[in-house]
């Protein structure tokens, strides 16, 4: 296929486009003389309520049609691709990437290393800006595409270069300027590597970054994911319970002065920090809105009051039930609580929980998202599981019953023995679940 010629994989039946005479396996080849480079160029100019089409059938004839329509009003014209171009991967080789420290022989999938502007703007993906051209930052701030979420790890230039790798890193912190200069409203996050961006240089971070308050919204700090397989790769160490109390002191710092002159917080830490260090999460009023729910930063806080609101309406009774639940290490003593709190208004109902260490990649990653099916089965298949066995949404693939090692959930619960239940990520999810009141998916 010629770049920038897209072809028509469906036509919605009466739509504008199935009016026209647009069938699947057409080309688009330009809207009002434009040539279309992906989505946000096709959405763009269909905007218009008159638009001239170039149509190239698949004999060769081109067909140019003068179309007038609403304003706003779709095409009813579907592409194979989501974003009508090819998906931009990774180039930097940076110290802390997960995908770097995964083993062999996993889906293909999970190796695809993206760094698309376009997908911050679609799906909230971070990136690093080392693969945008001036191009694409003209047309982000054309198109309005924001937020726009940045991998900042530091402020710091020649430490950025170290960090990802590439010599470039540091010059790309120059296109924030452009982004704020162009009004972009964007989020940012620093994945902490110990000894390398902590201490001095996260104080450097936080406070060049204040600069871009207010269309900076966020910035989150998370402490890297260290797998097991990490031969060859550069030597970073765990951080201690030590450390991610002088980290918590550092961003609690600097949320009080900022949020006393700003009104906002505008730093985040990642949930993982508070288990590392023992100390509660933060209540609701520290988040600002829950800006980073995606990237594990108030996760824990909005489950846990979401739970509060739905357990203050619910009338217990004396039904009989036994089941289980299972999760990570850093939500396993929320999940416990909520489990026992049910327990004082359903007293004949059995609630065992487990807590699945990561064997896996290694008992450093603690979040329930990167458990495997092989992990869940090893470790409860002597295990008092009662009728059903409750897992958390976020162990699947996006909008499938498939497993990080491509386990089904089928599977899962042919190897024990039981039910399993795929569990929303709602407070009032796990209330209904539990109760098996319908509001989960079983398998």
């Amino acid at each position: 296929m010629k770049k920038h010629e897209h072809i028509v994989s469906g036509v919605q039946e009466g739509s504008i486009a199935w009016e026209m005479g647009i069938e699947p396996g057409d080309r688009l080849l330009s809207i009002d003389g434009h040539v279309i480079e992906d989505i946000f160029d096709y959405q763009f100019y269909v905007e218009d309520e008159e638009i001239v089409l170039l149509i190239e059938k698949p004999d060769g004839e081109q067909w140019e049609l003068e179309i007038e329509k609403e304003a706003d009003e779709q095409l009813g014209i579907e592409f194979d691709q989501g974003l009508m171009d090819e998906y931009r991967s990774c180039y930097n080789k940076c110290i802390f990437c997960f995908i770097d420290q995964m083993p062999a022989g996993m889906r293909d999938t999970l190796y695809f290393k993206d760094d698309d502007s376009r997908l911050s703007f679609l799906q909230g993906n971070y990136v690093t800006l080392t693969n945008m051209s001036d191009h694409d930052i003209e047309r982000i701030i054309r198109y309005r595409l924001e937020p726009i979420n940045i991998s900042f790890q530091t402020t710091n230039p020649a430490l950025r270069c170290k960090m990802l790798h590439n010599r470039f890193a540091g010059d790309a912190l120059e296109k924030v300027d452009r982004l704020y200069q162009g009004g972009i409203e964007m989020n940012g996050q620093i994945v902490l590597c110990k000894g390398v961006n902590d201490g001095e240089e996260l104080e450097r971070s936080i406070r060049d970054l204040t600069a871009y308050l207010p269309l900076l919204k966020s910035v989150s700090v998370v402490p890297v994911g260290l797998t097991k397989f990490r031969e060859g790769l550069y030597p970073l160490e765990a951080f201690t319970g030590e450390d991610a109390k002088e980290v918590l002191s550092v961003i609690h710092r600097w949320q009080d002065k900022l949020y006393e002159e700003y009104g906002t917080h505008f730093i985040h830490a990642g949930d993982e920090w508070y288990l590392l260090a023992g100390e509660e999460v933060p209540s609701e009023n520290r988040y600002d809105g829950y800006l980073q729910l995606e990237n594990g930063v108030g996760m824990l806080r909005l489950l846990f009051d979401e739970f509060a609101q739905a357990y203050e309406e619910l009338a217990g009774d004396g039904r009989k039930a036994e089941l289980s639940m299972a999760t990570g290490k850093l939500a396993y003593p929320y999940i416990s609580d909520m489990a026992e709190k049910i327990g004082e208004k359903f007293p004949n109902m059995k609630i065992h929980v487990y807590c699945i260490k990561n064997e896996f990649f290694g008992e450093q990653i603690t979040v329930s998202g990167l458990i495997t099916a092989r992990d869940i089965i090893a470790q409860l298949k002597d295990k008092e599981l009662g009728e059903r066995l409750l897992l958390p949404c976020n162990m699947l693939k996006t909008d499938e019953n498939i497993f990080l090692d491509d386990y089904t959930v089928k599977q899962v619960s042919d190897a024990l023995q039981v039910p399993v239940d795929i569990v929303k990520s709602s407070g009032q999810d796990l209330i209904d679940a539990v109760l098996n009141q319908s509001a989960y998916q079983a398998v």
